[in-house]
């Protein structure tokens, strides 16, 4: 009986403690997904009730003209192409760079190895604003301001530190006995790479690739240093270009960053079962 009692109640407590945790996490998500809920409402409200106190949830009817309008004050279609290809281009060469200098710092020995990562690592620290002059003033003389050549060629030159990080740890995972495998039947460390590793790889490169996407696609900073041309804009420079109009329209705004939204939501709802199983096998060993 006593042995009873004390199972149910471990059993009872650990449903407490399931139910407070559950509930906790779903009020954590309720918040999340508010600013989320009140953009797309917002986005279907006419414009005499985004402000009303206290305020609507709901929108007082489905005005779709919002997204016609939004549409309409700026070339959406240009400035999602030229988004499409600055981030595209930018998630190809870090995904694959990081994953070949991660790779080197994961399974091959070389004189200072742990110091050059330790540089590689304190480069995390160093805010952007710190190397925004010199910078600009390189890509100027080279003549790349108002192209896309600075928003794009530094991600063909080592890729971003946490990114090689993340990919180092889920290399250091994976057994060395496969490239000794492999080079024994007279493969080339580079074939041993693109051919064995990055398709175990999988799932950490395509959390790469999230990262990757979602910060070149969210940027607003470089495009809007290095980009003056209106014809060459990002999404976030023409969201910014709308918010900055004279009288300013919420409904279509909240319209035009809900569109702005939908390729990341897809992303990351796509790739979702790996984005969680590349994140849990990066910290298996470090």
């Amino acid at each position: 009986m006593t042995v009873q009692r004390r199972s149910l109640s471990k059993s009872k407590k650990l449903l407490i403690q399931n139910s407070v945790l559950y509930v906790v996490l779903t009020l954590a998500s309720i918040v999340c997904i508010l600013p989320l809920f009140w953009m797309i409402s917002t986005s279907l409200k006419s414009g005499n009730v985004i402000f009303e106190v206290p305020p609507q949830w709901l929108p007082d009817g489905f005005h779709i003209e919002n997204y016609g309008k939004a549409l309409q004050d700026i070339p959406f279609m240009q400035y999602f192409l030229n988004s499409t290809i600055i981030s595209v281009t930018r998630l190809v060469a870090e995904v694959f760079v990081s994953a070949f200098v991660a790779f080197g710092f994961a399974k091959f020995n070389f004189p200072g190895k742990n110091i050059w990562f330790l540089l590689l690592l304190s480069t995390i620290m160093l805010p952007s604003e710190v190397m925004l002059i010199p910078v600009f003033q390189m890509f100027t003389r080279l003549g790349w301001v108002n192209t896309f050549l600075p928003l794009t060629v530094p991600a063909f030159f080592g890729g971003q530190a946490v990114f090689i990080f993340l990919l180092r740890q889920f290399f250091m995972s994976q057994s060395d006995e496969l490239m000794e495998a492999a080079m024994i039947d007279g493969a080339n460390k580079f074939s041993v790479f693109v051919k064995i590793y990055l398709p175990i790889s999988k799932p950490a490169l395509i959390t790469v690739a999230i990262f990757s996407f979602q910060g070149s696609w969210n940027d607003l900073m470089g495009p809007l240093i290095y980009l003056n041309d209106s014809k060459k804009f990002t999404l976030q420079l023409g969201l910014a270009m709308f918010n900055g109009m004279t009288k300013v329209e919420w409904g279509p705004l909240m319209a035009a960053s809900v569109l702005t939204l939908i390729p990341v939501l897809v992303i990351f709802f796509a790739a979702q079962k790996y984005f969680v199983e590349g994140i849990s096998f990066s910290g298996i060993k470090g």
